[in-house]
């Protein structure tokens, strides 16, 4: 791809290239490359290495953490009814939250070296490299970062007891989610329903890419009026 006199090498390490296209970023990181290997990053073997995760290491890591957060609750006085019913509402919480982030600054336009360059490490590299199964969840280190903030902000919205319940359930709508998500890039569904949400999502990505935010359910893309349309006329984007 050549922009303003700038070719990406794709045979060189991405990351501090993409900034240089532009306002072309936009047009290149949806021209997806439909490949099983893991583009090279950065020419550091360390920072990497640590570029890449497994799919498995995020309920590996944060199932533990969701079941001491629920227990705690319990031991605070709480019902195990009552846990779970904060723990449902947390889920449905992450959902609207999955639906944002993915919206509003997973799909954000940039065009400056840095813009760029942010936006490729946080989701352009995906919608660049939709098969890449190495960078497809997120880095249990940077989640277990945003974590601390988020616990203290769960902390001030709710009461004492409920609190661990409430975070809880929000980190296991996130574990779903990242599961959810690579499942329908990887796995092979053989019933209706994960069928439609991989179809549903891949549209998304070889489709209609301002459509379809939702990656667990399209419920919010319904309320907020971005379901994809059946079909399209032309281009999709």
């Amino acid at each position: 791809m050549v922009a303003k006199g700038f070719t990406v090498d794709l045979n060189k390490p991405l990351v501090f290239q993409v900034g240089h296209l532009g306002e072309d970023y936009q047009e290149w990181i949806h021209q997806p490359i439909v490949c099983k290997e893991s583009p090279r990053f950065f020419g550091n073997d360390i920072v990497e290495f640590l570029t890449k995760n497994k799919w498995w290491y995020i309920p590996l890591i944060w199932l533990p953490v969701v079941a001491w957060f629920l227990v705690k609750s319990i031991y605070m006085g709480n019902t195990i009814l009552d846990v779970a019913l904060v723990a449902a509402l947390g889920i449905f919480t992450w959902t609207l939250m999955e639906y944002s982030l993915h919206r509003f600054l997973f799909h954000i336009e940039t065009k400056t070296y840095v813009g760029n360059t942010l936006h490729y490490l946080l989701h352009g590299c995906h919608h660049k490299h939709p098969m890449d199964g190495l960078r497809l969840v997120f880095p249990p280190a940077a989640t277990a970062i945003l974590l601390f903030p988020f616990w203290n902000l769960i902390k001030l919205v709710s009461a004492p007891s409920t609190a661990p319940a409430l975070f809880a359930g929000i980190l296991l709508g996130y574990v779903m989610y990242d599961v959810t998500h690579y499942y329908v890039h990887h796995g092979q569904p053989i019933s209706e329903f994960p069928k439609n949400l991989k179809r549903y999502h891949l549209n998304h990505h070889f489709r209609i890419q301002d459509k379809g935010y939702g990656i667990t359910s399209s419920f919010w893309d319904k309320v907020f009026g971005t379901l994809p349309p059946s079909k399209v006329e032309g281009k999709s984007r």
